[in-house]
């Protein structure tokens, strides 16, 4: 197999789908070394059928405004993988979504669901519709309308979706209800419900937190056990971000930085508890946008900007894909940063990842970092077949096992003399135990 015949022959057949692309790429780089020590992949074709998702499906959805208008957005559920378990992944409603960004996704949550040792395959779905603007009840009567089509395709031993941008408790309440209104059962079908009808304690916490235990695990290996003294720079001002700074405060360091889709903060005395308690009341209860807190704690703000050129030791970008380029990348280093996880899925540009990597700082791809969220998901589904609910002092110690694991999964595929490639290690652990289920399935 060569990397380069693999993204050509993609590119050539699926155009116009960068994002798809760029996803594959950078796994199928990583990996085509360890490929070709297996010949039997190569004549079964594995990285082809492994590229492709097993399904597509697509269709519109119709709903009717808050004036008796009639709207129609496309809604999408890509069925990527399922070699190791039901296809897993999340829901997004915004106006970017489209089927090269979901195709991405679903390709890489194949190979974080493998990285988690949970027994789930990989997919992906959501709509161009976006709720922020939204009343209450357009956005259930479109949750509603949504799943009226995908309620076919998924079941709990089939396809559990879950949230994902745009779509966080009230939209999954609302998918839940319309689906076991039609599908006529109560189970664990979509993960990220209320607690008070299946949910999982710490499960809105999860990416976050995970996100922190892996950096920590990194950090770890070079002598640091703790974030004292360390300034944090992170995107973002949804769940993944809020509960990033909460740990981060947890362990004593100091965020500086959050963000929204229009611009950042930069709050030089720090973030602290009481300031982050008001982000969280803000952008959850208020629907506000960041630039708020910026009049309120009167800091800098910058509209449209990123926070990558304010100065810290530790990066946790956690907003969207492709938000932190190469000019960021070396920005970072250049003011001192020693590592940077990723909380999001894909932020960081081919070039940033390259940058990262050369320079030999700590770097952790989303794929590994941020799979704290899909693991509790995870147990989520546990928790509702067994018709059992754990303690959030349980579900968080088995969130710190599933992430210590998926580092040292990491450090065993991707070290490098002294040094530990992330990227590679994650991909090539991610790929191997997906790769031989397939091979174990036979041809299907």
């Amino acid at each position: 197999m060569k990397a380069k015949d693999v993204l050509e022959n993609l590119k050539r057949r699926f155009p116009n789908e960068p994002e798809y692309h760029q996803a594959v790429q950078e796994v199928v780089e990583t990996i085509e070394e360890v490929y070709n020590r297996h010949p039997e992949f190569e004549k079964y074709n594995l990285i082809e059928r492994l590229c492709i998702p097993d399904r597509i499906f697509s269709f519109r959805v119709t709903w009717i405004d808050d004036h008796g208008n009639t709207q129609a957005n496309m809604g999408y559920r890509i069925q990527h993988n399922n070699a190791i378990g039901p296809y897993k992944g999340g829901l997004r409603f915004h106006s970017s979504v489209n089927q090269s960004i979901l195709k991405f996704l679903a390709f890489e949550q194949t190979f974080k669901n493998s990285l988690t040792t949970l027994p789930m395959g990989g997919g992906k779905g959501g709509s161009d519709f976006n709720p922020k603007g939204k009343s209450n009840n357009e956005i259930m009567r479109f949750c509603q309308a949504f799943m009226t089509e995908l309620w076919r395709y998924i079941g709990p031993e089939t396809d559990v979706p879950a949230g994902d941008i745009g779509v966080g408790g009230r939209e999954i309440g609302y998918m839940y209800g319309m689906y076991k209104k039609l599908a006529r059962e109560n189970t664990g079908t979509l993960t990220g419900k209320g607690i008070e009808f299946g949910g999982s304690l710490i499960r809105p916490e999860a990416t976050g937190y995970g996100n922190i235990y892996f950096l920590m695990n990194m950090l770890k290996r070079k002598g640091i056990s703790n974030l004292k003294g360390q300034v944090v720079a992170i995107s973002g001002s949804g769940n993944v971000a809020t509960y990033t700074a909460e740990k981060v405060l947890e362990l004593g360091g100091k965020v500086i930085t959050l963000s929204d889709s229009n611009g950042y903060i930069y709050d030089p005395n720090g973030i602290d508890a009481e300031k982050l308690n008001y982000v969280f009341e803000l952008k959850n209860i208020y629907r506000g946008r960041i630039k708020e807190y910026a009049d309120k704690y009167k800091c800098k703000y910058v509209e449209g900007g990123r926070p990558w050129g304010e100065k810290c030791t530790i990066a946790l970008p956690s907003a969207t894909q492709n938000e932190l380029n190469g000019d960021d990348a070396r920005t970072l280093i250049s003011n001192g940063c020693i590592a940077v996880s990723e909380g999001a899925n894909m932020p960081s540009t081919p070039e940033a990842v390259h940058v990262f990597i050369e320079n030999k700082i700590l770097y952790a791809p989303g794929k590994a970092a941020n799979a704290g969220g899909v693991s509790v998901s995870g147990l989520e589904m546990t928790q509702n077949s067994i018709k059992l609910s754990w303690s959030r002092e349980e579900v968080d110690e088995r969130l710190k096992t599933i992430m210590k694991d998926i580092h040292d999964a990491c450090v065993k595929y991707g070290t490098e003399g002294d040094f530990v490639n992330y990227v590679k290690g994650a991909n090539i652990a991610g790929f191997m135990k997906v790769a031989k289920a397939m091979m174990a399935q036979g041809v299907v």
